[in-house]
């Protein structure tokens, strides 16, 4: 939310907000308090709002984070903990705030600095770690080239701490496999891939600055498959722009690809994105998290971004390896979850806009 430093000092008003990386600007700011000489914060000056010029990246090495003792019983995505190794994004997906926080440099760790980390969450009782840092495999990347044996040795030597089905490295891009990353990541972690595949419509994924086509999908999922992972895929409906057509290819592409695991999401607006920048331009009447659905749903008043996503849920529970059926239960949570997506994603959307007309 620092990207819109104004949203926050106007919704929370506090006494000053931390733009961007933040870790050297905070021991500054409690030691020299709030001022216009200390770069990466912003303020309010009686009533005007000042932003500071940015803080330079802050240093990818830091000293070991206070771990509490029942890290063990914490579960996030089937982990106790995520241990950042890298920093930035190579990919200039619109809907992503990585690459525009963090930048497009990759940044990474020291192993050593890593695996330290790693033996003290294990000291304390963790015994599932995963890697943080956007895409696994850009770990120790140079001028936008992977490296991946260096990506291949983290997660050796972070499974030779904690054991090799103790570990995952779930979040890669469809355009950053080789055949060593994927033997690695089935070596040596829970043997799961999780692609961002958000369409089945190449116009769609060109508007979201995915990089990547339909056809490289479908390649990259059977590669997966070739090296006995199991395969994970998120999509996202809704997005500005997206036409009935293009929502059915996405339905089409799930069907054919009988993914392991299916996440779906509504298009949300992040502050400091693209975007968000395209919600701003397009009229209400034109974006889906506002247009009342009118087909097969309409009697439970959802948006068709909503409608999208509540269908797509259920729509990918057919086409698993162990098809799920939908159940009273799991249809109510489908729904429910669609319709809280909805509603965060207008509130979100209200919010940039009210901030947008009041910079304009």
């Amino acid at each position: 939310v620092s990207a819109a430093p104004e949203m926050v000092l106007g919704e929370l008003v506090p006494d000053a907000v931390v733009v961007g990386e933040g870790e050297e600007t905070v021991i500054r700011l409690v030691e020299e308090g709030v001022s216009a000489t200390l770069p990466g914060i912003a303020f309010f000056d009686g009533d005007r709002a000042v932003v500071t010029p940015p803080a330079p990246p802050a240093p990818i090495d830091r000293p070991l984070p206070l771990i509490p003792d029942d890290i063990g019983s914490q579960s996030v995505r089937g982990a106790n903990a995520y241990i950042e190794t890298h920093r930035g994004c190579i990919g200039g997906c619109t809907f992503c705030q990585v690459p525009r926080f963090f930048g497009r440099t990759i940044r990474s760790r020291p192993l050593e600095s890593i695996i330290e980390e790693v033996k003290a969450f294990a000291s304390h009782g963790a015994t599932r770690l995963s890697v943080s840092g956007g895409t696994g495999s850009l770990y120790g990347s140079h001028d936008g080239e992977m490296d991946p044996e260096a990506f291949v040795t983290l997660l050796r030597e972070m499974a030779g701490v904690m054991g090799p089905r103790n570990i995952s490295s779930p979040d890669i891009r469809v355009d950053c496999i080789t055949d060593e990353i994927l033997d690695a990541i089935r070596r040596y972690t829970i043997g799961w891939v999780f692609f961002g595949i958000e369409s089945g419509s190449s116009r769609v994924l060109r508007l979201m600055g995915k990089g990547a086509t339909v056809r490289e999908v479908r390649e990259a999922v059977e590669r997966c498959r070739e090296h006995g992972l199991k395969v994970a895929g998120s999509f996202i409906v809704g997005y500005p722009g997206e036409t009935e057509r293009d929502y059915e290819a996405t339905k089409d592409l799930i069907a054919a690809l009988y993914l392991d695991d299916v996440f779906v999401s509504s298009a949300e607006p992040i502050p400091g994105t693209p975007l968000a920048d395209l919600v701003v331009r397009t009229p209400r009447e034109k974006n889906p998290a506002f247009i009342p659905h009118t087909g097969e749903y309409r009697p439970l008043s959802l948006t068709e971004s909503e409608a999208r996503c509540f269908d797509l849920m259920m729509h990918a529970d057919m086409y698993r390896p162990q098809m799920r059926l939908v159940t009273d239960e799991i249809y109510s949570a489908y729904l429910a979850e669609a319709k809280k997506q909805g509603r965060d994603i207008r509130a979100a959307t209200d919010l940039i806009l009210r901030y947008s007309r009041a910079r304009g």
